[in-house]
């Protein structure tokens, strides 16, 4: 059966989000959103704070391991603070050399690195020799910077450089997360590749899952945007559930935005709590129709309070927008 992993989503999958997602069960494991590497040493308290799980054996609290992602472009730098990092006893480390976002490309980092295969390699070995041998040390790439040109050549040099696993996400920098994926390419870069690789981008249902697999010729799948829309994604892949989401399920769904909220509020300030709330509806509103209704109810509201009275009350069974005009 194949292995599905969460994948590690920057200002989206925090660590509150990552427990909700994989408490519904069906994921092998899941990665942190990037911790930036720059010219220090992160403090033990920085992993406490962006990754609690290392304070409860690098798991979620569902169960599901959890592997630190790092981001940066100077090999020393990197791998100093992975030795570090894996001193917590993650499940693994993972290198960052995806990340599309402006503020991390015009430092070097992220993608911008896909230019540049030999320094691709030297971070990957530094890392590699820094860590030790019981931990994997494993990198996620994109396809290219505007082009693919050096797909090949950047998946070689992160394998040689020690790279225990790649994961592909099937689109260049450029590409963002415009559609559609270029599974084809994942292909092409496991036949070159003497490493498992774990195949990213696109995977929005079980059918795309299915389609992926047979595209890629990979077994494993890593799965981001996806189960945000759908947090029973990997359980439909799984056959646990059916393979079509219905309107049966979004008192559920419900239950696990009410759930979200609570967590919330014990791991981040106040102020924010509303905008985690509303941003993960405007993924599920891909999925459910009523998420739509439930985003309109609280787009102006701005007090966890309010917002979970009117979840409450759609979990009851009534209507979101009814809630809203009964809130004092």
């Amino acid at each position: 059966m194949s292995r599905l992993f969460l994948a590690p989503m920057e200002g989206l999958a925090d660590y509150v989000l990552r427990d909700v997602l994989t408490s519904t069960g069906g994921f092998d494991g899941c990665v942190s959103e990037f911790v930036r590497i720059t010219g220090s040493v992160l403090p033990e308290r920085v992993y406490e704070r962006d990754t609690p799980e290392v304070l409860h054996g690098s798991r979620t609290p569902g169960g599901t391991p959890m592997v630190i992602q790092l981001l940066g472009s100077d090999p020393g730098w990197m791998a100093l603070n992975a030795a570090h990092a894996a001193a917590l006893s993650p499940h693994g480390v993972d290198l960052n050399f995806g990340c599309p976002a402006k503020v991390v490309n015009r430092h070097g980092g992220g993608a911008m690195l896909l230019a540049e295969p030999e320094q691709l390699n030297r971070i990957v070995a530094a890392v590699r020799a820094a860590v030790p041998a019981g931990i994997p040390v494993t990198a996620k790439m994109r396809l290219g910077v505007s082009d693919t040109s050096l797909a090949i050549d950047c998946a070689t040099a992160l394998a040689e450089g020690g790279a225990a696993s790649l994961v592909v996400h099937a689109r260049t920098r450029d590409d963002g997360y415009r559609p559609p994926a270029h599974w084809e390419w994942i292909a092409r870069i496991d036949a070159a590749v003497g490493v498992p690789v774990i195949a990213n981008g696109d995977v929005w249902s079980a059918a795309d899952w299915a389609r992926c697999r047979a595209v890629s010729g990979c077994s494993d799948v890593m799965i981001g945007r996806g189960a945000v829309s759908d947090p029973f994604l990997a359980l439909r892949i799984r056959g646990a559930m059916d393979p079509t989401p219905s309107g049966d399920e979004w008192a559920s769904v419900l239950g696990l935005i009410a759930g979200y909220l609570k967590k919330l509020e014990t791991r981040v300030a106040s102020r924010h709590e509303h905008g985690r709330v509303k941003m993960w509806l405007s993924y599920l509103k891909r999925t459910w129709p009523q998420a739509a209704e439930l985003h309109a109810a609280i787009r102006r509201l701005h007090d966890s309070r309010d917002i979970l009275a009117v979840i409450e009350w759609a979990r009851g069974g009534g209507s979101a927008a009814w809630a809203k005009r009964l809130l004092p």
